[in-house]
């Protein structure tokens, strides 16, 4: 079993709701598939295998003639997405939905143009005070200079100007990754929404992955003393709607689960402290 780690996803369930977090993260539970996830999930597929053939097969035919063998495997990974469908219309619409989507990311890239370095990089660091990141970064460009960009798929449409800062925290959140990793700071992070063809864009500095650094230490500070306590408050927000854990949530008229054993000294594991590490 991998060591237990801080991802950019984890972090913000945090920051959501310390409740969310802990059922995620502590005890683990199932959530069921979602349509909109295992769209997005295909999608990512196709993009990744895409960057497989010669710069002059990547059209918009090549990528969609991908989606079928790709939702196959999707099947065989993960059997739960076969039931999220009653009908095979609707499995027809979905399909096509998806199919929108690829065509759509050729209108914001140019594959044919682009020859990333990694994709679907798996990430992995410790930090300052010892705890551990991870992450998977959909796609890494290193130019001729040796200029890297860092890249994300969305697949759905891009938020709000008051949540721009939001999203790119995970943007900044691999950057740090990459620079503790490499030495080298990402010249650009680009998150690509394909819904609406928008794409936001930051140029990291130092001083913001420092910042990032000492915000990440800090809400790990936070988690840390929250599991300590035992008690992860729930937090009610917009998106309490779409949650999963409805029926043990207090704000539902639920009841908390009891914490499993060991759940919290093993999260507590993410940070390694010189006394642990000599130990």
């Amino acid at each position: 079993m991998a060591a237990p780690a801080l991802s950019p996803s984890r972090a913000k369930d945090f920051q959501q709701c310390p409740l969310l977090f802990r059922y995620r993260t502590v005890d683990r539970l199932p959530e069921p598939a979602s349509p909109a996830a295992a769209k997005g999930t295909l999608v990512h597929a196709v993009l990744e295998r895409l960057y497989d053939v010669a710069p002059p097969q990547r059209t918009p035919a090549y990528a969609c003639g991908l989606l079928p063998g790709q939702w196959e495997e999707l099947q065989r990974r993960d059997p739960r997405v076969k039931q999220l469908f009653d009908t095979a219309e609707e499995l027809h619409t979905w399909l096509d939905e998806a199919r929108t989507l690829v065509e759509r990311y050729f209108t914001i890239e140019t594959p044919a143009n682009l020859a990333p370095a990694g994709r679907e990089r798996r990430v992995e660091v410790r930090i300052a005070h010892g705890v551990l990141l991870r992450g998977i970064v959909d796609r890494v460009d290193v130019a001729s200079d040796g200029a890297m960009r860092i890249v994300d798929y969305k697949t759905g449409k891009s938020p709000r100007a008051r949540f721009v800062g939001e999203a790119l925290f995970q943007m900044r959140f691999y950057a740090l990754m990459i620079w503790r990793l490499t030495n080298q700071i990402p010249a650009r992070l680009q998150l690509v929404y394909i819904a609406d063809g928008q794409v936001l864009t930051l140029d990291p500095t130092r001083a913001q992955l420092e910042a990032t650094e000492a915000e990440i230490q800090q809400l790990w500070e936070r988690i840390e003393q929250t599991a300590k306590s035992g008690e992860f408050p729930p937090r009610k927000t917009p998106l309490c709607g779409w949650c999963n854990f409805q029926t043990f949530c207090p704000i539902f008229n639920g009841d908390v689960l009891p914490l499993p054993p060991g759940g919290i000294d093993r999260l507590l594991r993410t940070r390694q402290t010189p006394d642990a590490t000599a130990s």
